[in-house]
């Protein structure tokens, strides 16, 4: 594909996907919080049916909203529906998934250090592993566990947390983390089919007809949402994780995402119940905390020149000429990189001088982490590796006052 229409496709497509993720994530949590803060009603209300009342004010008005204990007497003739933004922002995302990681799967999906993949290998896999974890899910919660809150989510921890480790260890880390992300987004956009909205269709069909709804569809339901609140922060993460590759390029990336699975979801626990006016900050507290520990425990060591290397001389030409080489083919003012067709982040390398001031960046990716270049995709050397830490810790000690 021409990497300029690529690169247009990717915005369009990126910004749809943004703007549908706020509509469904917006009136998710919206519904989630009037939900929580329904008082109960006058007498007059509650003869009336109404099961929860709230006062609100915003924009200029006053707003009262209420909630049906079962449904209305008769159903109004404008009725408004959630569901759009569920389908749209998951049928988005998947034309996101296809055109970075499948059309782009030699560049994004296939790290040829972690598995030999053919391009269509890694899509077949990729799907699979989205029709997998939500086959899997799907007959979970079909059955009586979905009665049993606590047990379930274990089990589907451990289900993926499975999968977490099996994307890595056939995936670039990144690629990874977008299929579990994938994995979660179809089962919340599954959750909206196959549970939320038979339940309201249900509903509405039974205040048609007169007669009492089916609980088991409000149940249902009410499983499946709560399932949903509960890995929105988590699916958020994932979609900007890509930006910070610190997060998964440790060698234990899969116990990074889940240890940050669990900190997202119980940050979303404490807001929920504070919606009950139950406030419960060390649950905060905690997620902060640990948050603090897992950036320490995932931080990459710092290469330590030996007495041997510091004795070493690198020149300014040889260190040109590995950036040139290794680095020169996206970070430079016409990149030649198939993908990358504009330098990332608009960082380029003209000469000495300006190497000199993305030292520290090209320390900490480079020598440090190691996850530059882009899954070393121009096969940078530990030698070339060495020689950079060797010359950029002078020019370093040179620059102290």
């Amino acid at each position: 594909m021409d990497p300029y229409l690529n690169e247009w496709l990717n915005l369009v497509i990126r910004f749809a996907h943004l703007i549908t993720g706020i509509a469904w994530i917006g009136a998710s949590f919206y519904f989630v919080w009037l939900d929580n803060h329904l008082e109960t009603p006058p007498q007059g209300k509650a003869d009336n049916g109404i099961g929860g009342d709230l006062w609100a004010i915003h924009g200029g008005g006053f707003y009262e909203v209420a909630k049906y204990k079962l449904a209305p007497p008769k159903i109004p003739t404008t009725l408004h529906w959630f569901k759009w933004e569920a389908y749209t922002t998951w049928i988005t995302g998947f034309l996101l998934l296809s055109l970075m990681f499948y059309v782009g799967a030699e560049s994004y999906l296939i790290d040829k250090r972690v598995a030999d993949l053919t391009q269509w290998q890694a899509i077949l896999l990729g799907i699979g592993s989205i029709v997998v974890g939500v086959g899997i899910y799907e007959v979970l919660v079909r059955t009586k566990l979905r009665n049993h809150g606590m047990i379930l989510g274990l089990i589907l921890m451990l289900v993926a947390t499975a999968l977490s480790y099996g994307l890595t260890q056939i995936f670039s880390a990144r690629g990874a983390y977008m299929h579990m992300g994938a994995i979660i987004g179809t089962i919340m956009a599954g959750n909206v089919f196959f549970g939320i909205m038979p339940s309201q269709r249900a509903l509405v069909k039974a205040v048609e007809e007169g007669t009492a709804p089916d609980p088991a569809y409000g149940l249902n339901a009410k499983v499946r949402s709560t399932h949903n609140t509960y890995v929105t922060l988590p699916i958020i993460f994932i979609m900007i994780s890509n930006h910070y590759p610190m997060t998964f390029n440790h060698s234990a990336n899969w116990l990074v995402l889940m240890v940050i699975i669990l900190i997202t979801a119980a940050v979303r626990q404490y807001f929920v119940l504070r919606h009950f006016g139950k406030q419960k900050p060390l649950i905060l507290v905690g997620s902060v905390v640990a948050t603090v520990v897992l950036a320490f425990a995932i931080a990459p060591r710092s290469v330590e020149l030996t007495a041997q290397q510091q004795q070493q001389v690198v020149t300014d030409a040889q260190v040109s000429q590995i950036i040139e080489q290794r680095c020169g083919s996206c970070h430079s003012e016409n990149p030649s990189d198939t993908i990358f067709t504009i330098a990332p982040a608009g960082i380029i390398f003209t000469d000495v001088d300006n190497i000199k001031q993305w030292a520290p960046r090209i320390k900490a990716r480079v020598i440090d982490a190691k996850d530059m270049p882009f899954m070393n995709k121009t096969a940078m050397t530990d030698e070339e590796r060495h020689q950079l830490a060797i010359w950029l810790a002078k020019n370093a000690q040179n620059s102290q006052p």
